[in-house]
């Protein structure tokens, strides 16, 4: 089994244009990918950028309805023909690049934890854009078109790698369209610390899942202001009881960084070397459950070298190197 930790990107996700006056615009993946460039000193020998991937229509339709995916295709499409940004509501746009970069940020998300599941990699880390975790099975929102981590958890099922998944969220946005796919499943459990009241007014401590699904949510809202040590102390004990009760075959991570410090769309304190601990958490906890199974998905982060900053943190924690200050 491999030690190195992969880096993926697929090439059309820079080129899914929002317009620079939208907070996920194209600077956001450019400043990550610098950020993580000028560390390859230090990542060298430990983390490799690998081969990208493409979502077919059944990996998609695993999570999304096919009215959705039609939906989708149908708005890139006329981006395509108008050469301008179109719109699916009034936060979420795409364009002429976006129905490739959708297809490729799910795909790249397969193709990570295809390869983590096989032993190719100790973990992951994929550069999802459009990100993902507002997408409900049948409605784009919130700037996302695909749920890039629900439809990896849905591919290693399907494929046999994995029975039991545990998603992590800790984007400051509460994971709506994640918690709506597997609500009543409980094969897959989903625990999101997310920042309350705050957009998109879901993630309630109530709402714990429905059905064969009652349980396996745990939901943490949080208020804006919250102090990164106890965000810590929340977190970790978050972790702990939800592994108490149930054992994942698989973990994965929506990472948002719109939970640092300064981003204009939340109002938490985390400063990097905090979500190199979260990480390090998140391994810990895999490596005694799923001998280290974990790949982490990009959602939010509309600083860009924050992001950046963010980024190479949670990434040198996966490659159980130190974290550094930024």
């Amino acid at each position: 089994m491999s030690s190195m930790t992969g880096f993926y990107l697929h090439p059309a996700s820079p080129l899914h244009d929002t317009g620079w006056g939208h907070p996920e615009h194209q600077g956001r993946l450019r400043a990550l990918a610098s950020t993580v460039g000028k560390d390859l000193l230090t990542l060298h020998g430990h983390v490799e950028q690998m081969p990208f991937g493409e979502a077919s229509r059944e990996d998609l339709e695993r999570v999304h309805t096919s009215a959705h995916v039609d939906a989708v295709r149908l708005v890139c499409e006329r981006a395509e023909t108008s050469e301008r940004i179109e719109s699916l509501d009034p936060d979420t746009k795409v364009s002429s690049a976006s129905w490739e970069a959708a297809l490729g940020s799910a795909g790249t998300a397969i193709e990570a934890v295809k390869t983590v599941a096989d032993g190719g990699l100790a973990n992951a880390f994929v550069a999802t854009r459009p990100p993902g975790h507002h997408a409900t099975p049948g409605r784009a929102m919130g700037f996302c078109l695909f749920n890039n981590v629900a439809v990896a958890a849905r591919w290693l099922q399907a494929t046999g790698r994995a029975e039991r998944i545990l998603i992590i969220d800790w984007d400051v946005h509460h994971g709506n369209g994640t918690q709506d796919a597997f609500y009543d499943d409980g094969s897959v459990f989903f625990l999101s610390l997310h920042q309350a009241p705050h957009y998109p007014g879901t993630g309630a401590a109530t709402e714990t899942g429905t059905g064969g699904g009652e349980g396996t949510t745990c939901n943490v809202p949080l208020p804006a202001g919250v102090s990164a040590a106890s965000y810590r102390g929340v977190f970790k004990e978050a972790l702990a009881t939800v592994t108490d009760g149930f054992a994942p075959d698989f973990v994965l991570v929506s990472a948002g960084f719109d939970c640092m410090a300064g981003d204009p769309l939340g109002g938490f304190l985390l400063e990097p070397p905090d979500l190199h601990w979260m990480t390090r958490e998140v391994m810990e906890t895999a490596a005694s459950a799923c001998d280290g199974r974990v790949v982490a998905l990009l959602e939010g982060g509309y600083e860009p070298k924050r992001l950046g900053v963010g980024t190479v943190a949670v990434i040198r924690a996966l490659a159980g190197l130190g974290g550094s200050e930024g």
